[in-house]
């Protein structure tokens, strides 16, 4: 097993990545968690279906609690419910909320537990790749509006996180392209060599992306500064997923999106004047060793993107980019529309 710590300013805790990571729950919750009688254990139907769940034993009394799959499950109906389910099991402020899912379960659940009598601790248990190397990192829950997504969201950090590498084994190809959407940001935002992170074991490659984001996570746990890297590529990716969701010809994962960001964030850069043709050239190239697509999906209106991008989180009523530059990577407030839309055109999106 692999251990990364993440010394976040409001608490300290382990990443555990490796097989069968998730059988250290009792363990984790008797060390961390002495007085818990009660573990609620909020998943979804293809992790109940895939036998994940059976032998788990989390050494205290559990519930088991279902939630949709797909973003919107993302939801404060989503968040409703499942208080209301956690009050009717009767879970108190010693007890414990578990995720055991993909980036929409660490990301509900961490809501969750951060609102429930005005907090419990939490364990998260990610089944994705995207999960693993990013999602149930860094204590960041939020829920989607029909603006956009995570507008509705708190910081409440883990007790510990199981990255169990052995549920990865039954992902569908498209969810390990949305992981290494992930993988291939770190990748460039630390100037890492991508062939060598791409062929690396897999438990080294998820150890190595939590490590990243664990450095990240504990200069500024709060996201008011230099964590807001860690949104290289998101702004356009959140504003695809937002405009293509429920759409099946174009429906974008999360890290898929964010491939295409990267691309986006690299051509927008040059026009800027911050990097030049051979830096964009360096990210298609990062995309291709994950095997990623940096294209545009079919349908995608310029227009229509600036909108959804004006919605998001790190928009103080402009547009705002993460961007790679001289000094290396920066949050870039007050960027021209004209440039935006420039950008997403010369990339195929229509008016």
């Amino acid at each position: 097993m692999r251990h990364v710590v993440v010394d976040a300013t409001s608490g300290r805790y382990e990443v555990v990545v490796g097989e069968g990571a998730r059988h250290g729950l009792a363990a984790l919750l008797a060390a961390r968690l002495p007085t818990c009688r009660a573990a609620a254990i909020v998943t979804q139907q293809r992790v109940v279906d895939e036998g994940w769940l059976e032998g788990l034993d989390p050494g205290v009394d559990a519930s088991l609690h279902v939630i949709e799959e797909g973003e919107a499950a993302k939801s404060l109906a989503t968040v409703e419910r499942l208080c209301s389910e956690l009050v009717a099991e009767g879970v108190s402020r010693r007890d414990v909320v578990v995720g055991f899912g993909g980036g929409v379960v660490t990301d509900v659940v961490g809501f969750v537990a951060s609102v429930h009598l005005r907090g419990v601790a939490l364990v998260q248990l990610p089944s994705t790749l995207l999960g693993q190397v990013d999602a149930a990192i860094g204590g960041k829950n939020g829920v989607n509006l029909r603006e956009g997504k995570n507008l509705v969201g708190t910081f409440h950090q883990p007790i510990g996180v199981l990255c169990d590498t052995a549920v990865l084994a039954t992902l569908p190809p498209r969810e390990w392209a949305c992981g290494n959407g992930e993988i291939a940001k770190y990748a460039l935002l630390t100037g890492g060599d991508p062939i060598s992170l791409a062929t690396a074991p897999l438990d080294e490659r998820i150890a190595r992306c939590v490590a990243i984001k664990a450095e990240y996570v504990g200069s500024d746990e709060r996201d008011s500064g230099r964590r807001a890297l860690l949104n290289y590529g998101h702004t356009l990716a959140h504003a695809l997923e937002t405009a293509h969701a429920g759409v099946s010809e174009t429906d974008l994962r999360h890290g898929e999106a964010v491939a295409i960001g990267l691309a986006f964030a690299a051509r927008l850069a040059a026009r800027l004047e911050r990097v030049d043709a051979d830096r964009v050239r360096q990210h298609d190239a990062v995309l291709e060793v994950f095997g990623l697509d940096g294209r545009l999906p079919a349908g995608s209106g310029a227009g229509a993107l600036v909108e959804r991008m004006r919605s998001d989180k790190k928009a103080h009523h402009s547009l705002a980019f993460v961007l790679d530059g001289p000094a290396g990577f920066e949050l870039v407030e007050d960027v021209a529309e004209r440039d935006v839309l420039a950008t997403l055109r010369a990339m195929g999106a229509g008016s």
